[in-house]
């Protein structure tokens, strides 16, 4: 109902460029500059002007922004309207989530929904935090399920819904038989001569780290670095450091590492939050995705 090369225009503004909107739209860029180009005839206005190699958004291509925003939230709750003239029982709901919320959180509210609603098609895939707002744009996804980071929707934006599932609070990761392993608890500046495992691949993490370890009083000794939550168990199973883990992350099997929560005022957490295109929350197969990710949280 909403002319798509409206939607085209609005992917360009989140993802930068002509050639990075045609790879979110599946689209190839001879055909996402063409349709641009009749837009911006039809309603004739400049939309884009050239910079550099690349294309910058005009003054009025913002205004036209402002009101596809509108256009996209409006046919968004037209739609939940329309579902409502059906049982709501059917349907499909596509939920992205960074790893660690797929496996503790996505999947246990996959198998409620499945239980509840089998007529409820629910589609997951792993996806990165910084992907979220261009899959929820681009309509390949309902629900992205993020850390908040560069990419994740604000509170503030006026094209998406964000709520907050939980704050996770991270445990600091040990080899059995430290010291510290036997305690039940520890504060983070008990480990501050502790040799570390950094993950600066994984930016909000290592952001998380380096930002609590400075609140308690120190700068971790980074001597290793892992991506992966298996391997950075490994190092520390091996006795190359200690490191911090979010608490939904899942680790091996076994009783190499202890997970040590923390205690004090300099507990590191990370808020996970489920990001869902304005006014699309009305939809039924959406709102009961939310509704299970919120069990899912509490328990």
């Amino acid at each position: 109902m909403i002319d798509r090369r409206l939607e085209t225009l609005r992917v360009l503004r989140e993802r930068g460029t002509v050639t990075a909107t045609a790879e979110a739209l599946h689209l190839t860029p001879s055909t996402v500059s063409q349709q641009l180009r009749q837009l911006a005839r039809d309603l004739g206005v400049e939309l884009l002007e050239a910079r550099g190699r690349g294309v910058r958004l005009t003054a009025a291509a913002h205004t036209v922004l402002r009101h596809a925003d509108a256009l996209s939230a409006q046919w968004e709750r037209a739609r939940a309207d329309l579902a409502a003239h059906r049982s709501g029982s059917a349907g499909r709901v596509r939920i992205c989530s960074v790893s660690s919320a797929l496996a503790a959180l996505v999947a246990p509210a996959a198998a409620r929904l499945r239980a509840e609603h089998p007529g409820l098609d629910v589609r997951m895939c792993e996806k990165e935090s910084e992907e979220a707002a261009h899959l929820l744009l681009s309509r390949r996804y309902d629900i992205a399920v993020a850390i908040p980071s560069e990419g994740v929707p604000a509170p503030g934006d006026a094209r998406f819904d964000v709520r907050t599932l939980l704050d996770e609070p991270q445990d600091l990761l040990v080899p059995a038989g430290h010291p510290l392993a036997a305690r039940g608890t520890a504060r983070l500046d008990e480990a501050a001569a502790e040799p570390w495992i950094g993950s600066p691949e994984r930016a909000d993490q290592h952001r998380l780290m380096l930002a609590s370890c400075a609140a308690a009083g120190f700068a971790p000794r980074i001597v290793h670095e892992a991506y992966e939550w298996f391997a950075v168990s490994a190092l520390v199973a091996h006795g190359f450091g200690v490191g911090l883990v979010p608490r939904l992350a899942p680790l091996p099997p076994g009783d190499e590492v202890v997970r040590v929560p923390l205690r004090g005022e300099t507990v590191p957490r990370r808020r996970i939050v489920a990001c869902v295109r304005r006014g699309g929350d009305a939809q039924p197969p959406i709102a009961r995705g939310l509704a299970a990710l919120r069990a899912a949280a509490r328990g």
